[in-house]
């Protein structure tokens, strides 16, 4: 310890001048007030042009009064301006102006009747979206004006490798009850998407039945496919559709209320429709027989 008090008292002895002395303990006093202490403003917000409020002119509103009703006083328009024309005037609108207007927006419509020259069975984007995988919103049908008859769904295996794979087998019988009528047959992983292949595939093979005035055949027919045999006679007016299985579902929807059906060999759904539609085709009005006979229809049963 004594070696600090030593050099303290050796600096004490220096001859310096007041001005120069120093000492080790500080001469100035600070002073701390956490209630008096104001916050500062930061130096990049502080402007030495900011204006009091005093330099501000605020005559212009010294003449204005709050309650006043002020005049507005338009510009007037410039030399030549004409004024556009208002929208209740003008000539109307056609029909099919109108229409085109509304297949430009919401693209081709499924009525079967297209101003712009569209593809009426082609979807827009926007109903693909909605309608599309993954949607729960149902798949329009398409407004051909033909109805649809599921005949019979089935399941159906194929083996590979791995296994056997399950799908599901569907027979639809599309029709407008005004003679035409198609069979077709669809398979898929689901009933549903079978159904609609199969509507589709119906679509591609429509036939035309002839039928009398009295909404029965003409002469009686037959038609078979592969095991399948069906046999077809017309009958009298009240009679109604007398048969069963697919013959009778395939007769309906082509619009035939008279006749009579019976299905002889195999008892194949498919194959009976198609029998039916074979049955059909063979048939042929007593106007095409005398056309090619060249002879006048009367002359026909003598």
């Amino acid at each position: 310890m004594a070696a600090p008090s030593a050099a303290l008292n050796s600096l004490s002895s220096l001859s310096l001048p007041a001005s120069s002395r120093f000492s080790l303990l500080p001469t100035t006093k600070f002073t701390f007030s956490l209630l008096s202490r104001t916050p500062q403003q930061p130096p990049f917000l502080s402007t030495s042009k900011s204006k009091s409020a005093d330099d501000i002119d605020t005559s212009f509103f010294d003449n204005v009064s709050p309650e006043e009703d002020v005049p507005f006083n338009p510009p007037e328009p410039p030399e030549g301006f004409v004024p556009p024309p208002a929208v209740d005037e003008g000539p109307m609108e056609s029909e099919d102006e109108i229409a085109a207007a509304y297949e430009e927006l919401y693209g081709p419509a499924y009525s079967g009747v297209t101003v712009l020259g569209n593809d009426i069975y082609v979807m827009d984007s926007k109903v693909k979206k909605d309608t599309g995988f993954g949607s729960k919103a149902k798949k329009e049908k398409v407004k051909d004006g033909f109805e649809e008859r599921v005949v019979q769904v089935r399941r159906v295996t194929k083996v590979v490798k791995g296994g056997k794979q399950l799908h599901f087998r569907a027979i639809v019988v599309v029709g407008d009850k005004k003679g035409q009528v198609g069979v077709g047959v669809g398979k898929a992983k689901e009933v549903i998407g079978a159904v609609q292949k199969s509507a589709v595939n119906a679509r591609r093979n429509i036939i035309t039945v002839p039928m009398t005035k009295y909404l029965t055949f003409p002469h009686r027919s037959e038609g078979d496919y592969g095991a399948a045999k069906v046999m077809l006679r017309p009958a009298s007016p009240g009679t109604g559709v007398i048969a069963g299985g697919s013959v009778r579902i395939v007769l309906e929807m082509a619009g035939v209320e008279n006749a009579l059906g019976k299905q002889l060999g195999s008892n194949n759904a498919l194959n009976n429709a198609r029998a039916t539609v074979v049955a059909v085709q063979k048939m042929r009005q007593f106007r095409e027989v005398a056309e090619e006979r060249g002879i006048p229809m009367e002359e026909l049963w003598k």
